[in-house]
């Protein structure tokens, strides 16, 4: 009934509009705000909603998250990333399938079962995982991106388990199955078939579709396998026509159906097949993920995937049984606990075998350490294909379901306890540095590494400073005189030689601590000169007002040769398209730096109305400079191939 699903959305999202700013002002992440919101709304008041059908429906949220990551992800990119994803993610599945399996039989299950269990509970969250990596700014971290590994070989490994568990059934439980199927009902929590084989999350009614039922194993193979291709070559050579078909009808909303059609038809194909919706659409993101269209597909995207998430949030807090969780509460708290302490065991040695040192290995093994959303769908499996009781499953919903929920407070024990300790063990086991020079380079990553090669070369000596002892140990290795201890520690940086130093060069990842360092550099040493890495337009301003006297974006320089490139495939002479870009970089660099004055923190861009004028009058003075107008400006850049030092804003 209608009036029953406006209801409905009504309290699910007044409860999200209220639980989550809360959580979030609290420093609790979202993740917890709308699993809090659940709880509240479902078990606490007893509204009576119907949140596991309703789940079927927000875990599409899972589906959009993993489309967007393969949107980020290009074809050359997974393949680099091919050792973590096989070492890491077949190594902790496996061994948190084998110790799981262990305790089962430990415990006086069957092999079946106990195998079944353990390759249940061996999946993690990737929807809490990578929203709470996303939020904290931390997916780029080697934590962040070894999580995102084992997720990624998770989702995949979830194909072979469906496979398997039905040739685990147990002949006392089909037959109890095939009897109640005898009398229409349903199995467990699902949508039965009318015969008795729910998916488990209904009511035992109306048949599904697929186009595997009733196949030999070797045309499911095949079946399956043509799924698969058809996604990819149709991702390739046929989505390009239609958004480019949809896009030359300059509707939004038609762009907007296009992406949904794309992310709900493929995930409806892989349904048929019997393989993961969330599978086949992470492979159509990775195949659209060189398109010219991706950025579109995201922006549309987006909104549906992070309400479909936080809904999907919601019916997990909802749907905990609290009647069974307290009738036996010591013993499902303890199997959650034990479960979460295994997999972070496991992760534990994991990180230490592939190198994921430093408070990274703490990142990867408490947030990892929760049974995930693919649980609930293969307990249901499971129970449907006779291979775990009913009343084994439900405890096992509730320990995923509570281990779920505990995650995010992991995220804060790593927040506000373990990286200020790991920042605070550090700092004690930084070692003298007993060198100074003219020229200090905090951060050893790439960025870092080329300067300090540049400098090297020509004879000017360095003192580079880094937090990874590996790297530091590696450049020892090639004569590189460089010391471990964190950059951004204001006594590190008086030991190297801050007060007497000519050049620093902020390399660092951290732009929060990037800005703190420019700031204490250009309070102790007013006359250095200080070179700041960016990665956008707003940290540019940032580290502008702390002192910074040359910002370098990092994409910036790149995109402005690829430009010169371009110019000349048109035929400009490499002068001129040498002297054209001259005029845009030096006007840009006026620009960022007058804007900077305006630039404001605390509200958008778009709505810094001082800001956006200024900034769309520098667009036209740009745009005019660049079609040669006879200005001051391009006099002087017509003059040479570099403009006069008088004309950089950065110089003073």
């Amino acid at each position: 009934m209608m009036d029953g699903f406006l209801f409905q959305a009504t309290v699910f999202l007044g409860a999200a509009l209220i639980a989550v700013p809360i959580a979030k002002n609290l420093g609790l992440g979202s993740v917890l705000g709308y699993l809090i919101a659940g709880i509240v709304i479902g078990p606490f008041l007893q509204l009576g909603l119907d949140t596991q059908n309703l789940q079927h429906f927000a875990e599409f949220g899972v589906v959009m998250m993993l489309f967007l990551v393969g949107l980020e992800l290009e074809p050359r990119a997974l393949w680099d990333m091919r050792g973590r994803l096989l070492g890491l993610g077949g190594l902790q599945v496996g061994g948190t399938t084998a110790i799981v399996m262990a305790a089962g039989l430990f415990f006086g299950l069957s092999w079946t079962v106990a195998l079944a269990v353990g390759l249940v509970l061996a999946l993690s969250s990737t929807a809490i995982v990578l929203q709470t990596l996303n939020e904290k700014g931390l997916m780029k971290s080697d934590g962040g991106q070894a999580s995102f590994s084992v997720l990624l070989f998770q989702d995949i490994a979830v194909i072979p388990m469906l496979a398997l568990i039905p040739l685990l059934a147990l002949p006392e439980l089909s037959h109890e199955i095939a009897d109640a199927g005898s009398h229409g009902q349903g199995t467990g929590h699902g949508e039965g078939h009318g015969d008795g084989h729910g998916d488990g999350h209904g009511d035992g009614h109306g048949p599904t579709l697929s186009l595997v039922d009733g196949l030999p194993g070797w045309q499911v193979t095949l079946v399956t396998i043509s799924a698969i291709a058809a996604v990819v070559l149709g991702g390739h050579y046929l989505s390009r026509p239609l958004l480019r078909f949809v896009a030359g009808s300059k509707l939004r909303e038609m762009f907007t159906a296009a992406a949904l059609f794309l992310v709900i038809g493929i995930a409806l194909l892989m349904t048929l097949v019997g393989l993961s919706p969330a599978l086949g659409t992470f492979l159509a993101g990775v195949v659209l993920a060189t398109s010219e269209y991706r950025h579109e597909l995201e922006s549309d995207i987006e909104p549906f995937k992070g309400l479909l998430l936080g809904l999907f949030f919601i019916t997990v807090g909802a749907g905990i049984n609290f009647d069974i969780l307290f009738g036996d509460f010591g013993m499902i708290l303890g199997l959650t606990i034990g479960l979460m302490t295994v997999k972070a065991a496991v992760l534990w040695v994991l990180a230490r075998i592939f190198n994921v040192g430093g408070a990274d290995k703490f990142l990867f093994a408490l947030g990892l350490a929760q049974a995930g959303e693919f649980g609930f769908v293969l307990l249901a499996f499971t129970v449907q294909n006779a291979v775990i009781p009913q009343a084994l499953s439900e405890t096992l919903l509730l320990v995923v379901a509570l281990s779920m929920l505990l995650t995010p407070l992991l995220f804060i024990l790593y927040d506000r306890v373990i990286l200020p300790r790991m920042t605070s063990d550090q700092a004690e086991d930084a070692e003298a540095i007993t060198e100074t020079g003219p020229a200090i380079i905090a951060g050893l990553g790439r960025f870092g590494q080329i300067v300090n090669r540049v400098l090297l070369h020509a004879g000017h000596k360095t003192v580079v400073l880094d937090h990874r002892s590996e790297l530091i140990e590696g450049f020892r290795k090639f004569g590189i005189r460089s010391f471990f201890g964190d950059a951004s520690r204001p006594d590190l940086l008086h030991s190297a030689g801050l007060h007497d130093a000519k050049l620093l060069v902020v390399a660092i990842d951290n732009p929060e601590q990037a800005v703190e360092m420019v700031k204490h550099a250009r309070r102790e040493n007013p006359d250095i000169h200080i070179i700041a890495r960016a990665y956008d337009r707003d940290a540019v301003y940032r580290l502008y007002r702390a002192g910074a006297n040359d910002i370098v974006r990092e994409t910036f320089d790149s995109s402005v040769r690829a430009a010169r490139y371009a110019l000349e495939s048109f035929g400009l002479h490499p002068y001129e398209a040498e002297k054209s870009l001259t005029t845009f970089v030096d006007e840009d660099l006026r620009i960022i730096r007058e804007l900077a004055q305006l630039w404001r923190d605390d509200i958008p861009n778009l709505e810094n109305e001082p800001y956006m004028k200024a900034a769309m009058e520098m667009v036209e003075r740009t745009e005019a400079a660049m079609r040669g107008d006879r200005s001051a400006l391009h006099d002087k850049t017509a003059r040479g191939w570099t403009p006069p030092a008088v004309a950089r804003p950065d110089a003073s």
